[in-house]
């Protein structure tokens, strides 16, 4: 335990990055892993936003008033690069190129590249790893400190889940959902450890994994063609080809843009017989932020400089907002299937057909899909997490990254590592209340216990949802329509209005056409903003 402490703490210490950002202006080679360690988009360690990052005003949760219930969306932790085009499949290329040209004798490296002459390229293809095991383990651990000590009233000292009532009777066993996925299955193994505790039990149990687990697990197949909201691209026939690729090819056409410089760099220290492409310098940025997630350390992280690092992240909030989000006409079907099922949740209402990604199967009973949960956690991918936002309407992420910029404006609203870090995780909240329109509070207030601030469940007849993604409260007055236009400060919408907000979701998607129809786009890299839909 005492090492898994030790792990977190280092990277707490090395992922601190809530400095406002400034545009840079230095050609010097960057070499604070803090700094680098902000613009790695997706594959950024995690590490949790302000409250006030997403630009609502007053965070406190207001008197009166508790969370009675949570729904996390929890994204996987750091994982091996995959099997894509210009993700993994770059990189094994250009490992491969260096050790051909390294082991033939062709020639060496030298100066900081010297290194590239005993390298070895020491990853597999998306598994997690250790240090991505104690992100979900750690998440879990918070999970527990800020949603279900208050949901669960934990006595003192109480460091996770109890499965009794306090009168000794067993509690109902809470659902847990994860896709069939290694990395997916792993997380939601390692963040159920932090969150149940029987890793860390006042009287030690190395049987952690026996048959009085705590919580029972719906397990939704993934790599198939089958229906699963945390996995809905399976199912979204269209996002499989060409056009699920729009922001991969946005990617390539700005790799020249901004690497021209680095590659004549890295040139000056190869021999006549290597020659450098910008693909190449692309492979060596990766490698530094996956080295970085597998073996916490690497050699390739100290050869960019800082513009060249926003850059890099630029290419992957480009790939994400164009596959996944406003800039891909399937982006909304892709995220309608969760949305649907976290609507299901707040109604009390299983699903009996399915017309998205939901598999009816699973919602339409009270096992794999129970109802009035204190907390519902479903552990997905980076990807969903951007698609249900974009099903949501939420229109504060509806900045389309720059495909010529560099660097780009550093205060853009749609930046990768603050949105879907290794180990997101987007959190609903139902929070009641006494009053229909309680005061809002400026700063932060720690819950100790449920009725610490005058919280009586009795009287709380008033529901609010509030949103956090990575801590961050969301901006819900811009969902489109004005359902939650309220004037709140402090991102709470009644629920009855967040309801109403996502009346016409599903339409908006245009799930059949958008995943089914037979179109094409006719110019792949114009950028166009497709509002994340498209009409037969």
């Amino acid at each position: 335990m005492q090492s898994i402490i030790g792990t977190l703490l280092f990277l707490a210490a090395v992922e601190a990055r809530n400095i406002p950002r400034q545009a840079s202006t230095s050609a010097s080679l960057l070499t604070d892993l803090s700094t680098i360690s902000q613009y790695w988009g997706q594959i950024t360690p995690y590490s949790d936003n302000p409250e006030n990052y997403f630009g609502v005003e007053d965070v406190g949760l207001p008197s009166d008033c508790q969370v009675e219930q949570a729904h996390v969306l929890q994204r996987h932790a750091n994982r091996f690069p995959t099997s894509s085009s210009d993700d993994g499949l770059n990189d094994e290329r250009f490992a491969s190129k260096i050790l051909n040209y390294t082991k033939t004798g062709q020639g060496s490296f030298t100066g900081p590249l010297a290194f590239l002459n005993k390298y070895q390229y020491e990853m597999a293809e998306s598994y997690l790893t250790g240090l991505g095991a104690s992100t979900e383990f750690m998440a879990g651990v918070t999970f527990w400190n800020r949603y279900g000590r208050t949901l669960y009233n934990a006595s003192v000292g109480q460091l996770a889940y109890n499965s009794s009532y306090p009168n000794g009777t067993a509690r109902p066993k809470p659902v847990l959902r994860t896709t069939s996925q290694s990395r997916i299955y792993n997380s939601e193994i390692n963040w159920a450890l932090g969150f149940f505790g029987p890793s860390f039990d006042i009287v030690p149990n190395p049987n952690i994994t026996n048959a009085s687990t705590p919580f029972n697990v719906v397990v939704i197949p993934e790599g198939g063609t089958e229906n699963n909201t945390l996995a809905s691209y399976d199912s979204c026939f269209n996002d499989n080809d060409a056009i699920g690729s729009l922001g991969d090819d946005d990617l390539f056409t700005y790799l020249p843009k901004y690497l021209a410089n680095a590659t004549a760099r890295m040139q000056q220290y190869a021999g006549k017989n290597f020659t450098f492409t910008t693909n190449d310098t692309y492979a060596m940025q990766s490698i530094c932020a996956y080295e970085q997630g597998y073996l916490g350390m690497s050699d390739f992280c100290n050869l960019f400089t800082e513009t060249e690092w926003e850059c890099f992240e630029n290419t992957l909030d480009m790939e994400y907002f164009y596959d996944y989000s406003y800039g891909n006409p399937t982006g909304r079907a892709q995220g309608i299937g969760y949305v649907q099922e976290l609507l299901a949740r707040l109604q009390h209402e299983y699903i009996t057909v399915s017309n998205s990604s939901v598999n009816s199967t699973y919602d339409n009973n009270a096992a794999e899909f129970p109802l009035n949960q204190a907390f519902y956690a479903d552990f997905s991918h980076d990807d969903i997490i951007i698609s249900v936002l974009t099903a949501l309407s939420m229109d504060y992420f509806r900045d389309p990254p720059s495909l010529t910029a560099v660097p780009p404006n550093p205060n853009r609203t749609f930046i990768l590592s603050h949105l879907t870090p290794f180990g997101a995780r987007l959190i609903t909240e139902v929070i009641g209340c006494a009053s229909s329109n309680p005061t809002p509070v400026p700063a932060h207030r720690t819950q100790y216990y449920p009725t610490q601030y005058g919280y009586n469940p009795a009287n709380a007849t008033n529901k609010f949802i509030r949103m956090r993604l990575n801590n961050g409260i969301l901006p819900l007055n811009t969902i489109r329509g004005g359902a939650c236009a309220n004037g709140r400060p402090d991102g709470m919408c009644a629920l009855s209005k967040f309801i109403a907000s996502q009346a016409g979701s599903y339409a908006l998607s245009n799930y059949d056409y958008a995943c089914f129809g037979n179109y094409t786009i006719p110019d792949p890299t114009n950028g166009e903003d497709y509002d994340g839909t498209i009409s037969a």
